[in-house]
């Protein structure tokens, strides 16, 4: 069974190699010799580094106290989740349905042996209790796969100890520093395995894309196409819903909900900017997404109303709950947990999710740009995203018209839809238009949160009818469940005398 550990490092060179004096540092009471382990790891990647070029890295190590196999997935500069799987002769299942997203259909080879021998200290406080380990790494990299020979180096390595405060890590590199060493150029000893030990042509490849690299970062402040601006959204979208798969894997908080808005501002993107981008290609993509937006809503949804309704629960005098609600609350969430769950994981892992995977790819790497991609942002985005705006407009126009009901509910949702769509639309804009676009993303986000109270009690009050039914047929009472459904009411009933006032003032903002 897998454990996964968040590990928090800083990896330094120096030209003398060995540890300065560590003693001095604000906090460190002793440093304590933890002599030296040998550590063997075989690294795994696609034969065209998929992993590697994500920072994702993959290794069968043998030596030291974790002996096993670790997938470290990045999470920011320093951070990465190192999950940990027992040792095995083949990478384990586990591990390889994490980096299904970015494997695909391809095949996991060794690519590089890393041999370190390591000299540990154990940095600890006045109370005995560590702060972090440092070592000296003497490192030998051989290649396996895809390039030539071999390379060595030292390192230095800190690595905050569990439950120590990050900030520590700040004091021992203002030491560090003071003696000489300094950061690493390379983020982990793989990338620096595979850069150095690479095959000349590799290495002239490397070359010429890094120099591509630093041309775009030159030219960052000059002028871009419209174009430019939907593709480098899209792109951000794409890069999410690749990079988010292991955390729904491991059900992190958040993550379905955030694979889910990424389906959708991509769908939204094409949609809107259909002047700049082909319908005709975008459109079986976005057909696609709209597939695995529903897949991934069925287990969010029902996530959003068992929060909602224990709650409300929660908050219910216990004088009005009458018969096992909450266990039969319990019993019903755990049960579509179950089902939705493991719907999901199937979908994550079958081809026709791998095929949309490769199709975004494809299109961000040929995009299918129509002449309306070539124009001044400043005139097609703000078409596109003031026409996203007027369909909102007549969407809340027509709900607000129709009485308190199910043909008022269905018009709100509706243009809650479209209020979403014009939210993307304008962060799509905004690094282009500036303040305007920044404005209406920001009101549609309230709007949104708005209609979305509203929704939510629509489909609130649906499964307490639901429940209902239930436990009077079990026998049970139903009283509570009228109470919740009449509060729900209430909480519709007041984000629908909110909406005039608060779509007034966003009309305001706008001019309209």
């Amino acid at each position: 069974m897998a454990e996964t550990k968040r590990e928090i490092e800083r990896k330094y060179e120096s030209d003398e190699g060995g540890l300065p004096d560590l003693t001095g540092v604000a906090g460190i009471a002793t440093v304590l010799d933890k002599g030296v382990v040998e550590l063997d790891a075989t690294y795994y990647d696609t034969s065209d580094l998929r992993l590697a070029a994500a920072s994702i890295t993959l290794r069968r190590r043998t030596g030291g106290s974790d002996a096993g196999w670790h997938l470290k997935l990045p999470v920011e500069t320093g951070v990465r989740d190192e999950i940990r799987s027992p040792l095995s002769d083949t990478v384990p299942e586990e591990l390889v349905r994490l980096v299904r997203s970015r494997v695909r259909e391809g095949r996991l080879v060794p690519v590089v042996r890393l041999r370190s021998s390591r000299d540990v200290r154990e940095l600890v406080d006045g109370k005995g209790r560590p702060l972090a380990e440092a070592s000296v790494d003497a490192v030998r990299a051989d290649r396996l796969f895809g390039g030539e020979g071999s390379a060595r180096w030292t390192e230095i390595e800190v690595e905050l100890a569990d439950g120590a405060d990050p900030a520590f890590l700040d004091k021992v590199d203002k030491r560090l520093r003071k003696a000489g060493v300094r950061p690493s150029a390379s983020s982990s000893k793989l990338a620096r395995a595979l850069s150095e030990t690479a095959s000349k042509k590799k290495r002239a490849q490397e070359k010429r894309a890094q120099n591509e690299r630093v041309g775009e970062k030159a030219g960052a402040g000059d002028p871009v196409t419209a174009g430019d601006h939907v593709l480098a959204y899209v792109r951000a979208q794409r890069d999410a819903i690749v990079a988010l798969d292991p955390a729904v894997r491991q059900e992190a908080p958040d993550s379905v909900h955030d694979m889910r808005v990424a389906t959708r501002r991509l769908r939204s993107t094409f949609r809107t900017f259909r002047k700049v981008l082909d319908p005709a290609v975008t459109g079986p993509v976005a057909d696609e997404l709209k597939w695995l937006a529903g897949e991934l809503g069925a287990g969010r949804d029902q996530e959003v109303l068992d929060e909602r309704l224990t709650a409300a629960l929660d908050d219910l005098p216990r004088t009005l709950v009458s018969g096992p609600v909450q266990a039969r609350l319990r019993a019903w969430a755990q049960a579509r947990h179950h089902d939705a769950r493991r719907r999901l994981l199937g979908v994550l892992d079958s081809p026709r999710h791998l095929t949309l995977l490769d199709a975004l790819d494809a299109l961000v790497a040929d995009p299918p740009l129509l002449e309306a991609a070539g124009g001044k942002p400043a005139k097609v985005l703000a078409k596109a995203v003031r026409k996203d705006f007027r369909k909102v407009s007549a969407l809340i126009d027509r709900a607000l018209e129709q009485p308190p009901g199910r043909a008022r509910d269905v018009g709100l949702h509706e243009a809650r839809k479209k209020t979403k769509r014009t939210r993307y639309a304008a962060e799509t804009a905004g690094p282009a238009l500036g303040g305007s676009a920044k404005a209406l993303a920001k009101s549609m986000k309230s709007l949104q949160s708005l209609l979305g109270d509203h929704q939510d009690s629509v489909m609130a009050r649906r499964t307490l009818r639901e429940l209902s039914a239930v436990a009077h047929a079990a026998g049970e009472s139903a009283f509570t469940y009228g109470v919740l459904y009449g509060r729900e009411e209430g909480r519709a009933g007041l984000a629908e005398e909110a909406l005039p006032d608060v779509w007034k003032r966003v009309c305001q903002q706008m001019e309209v």
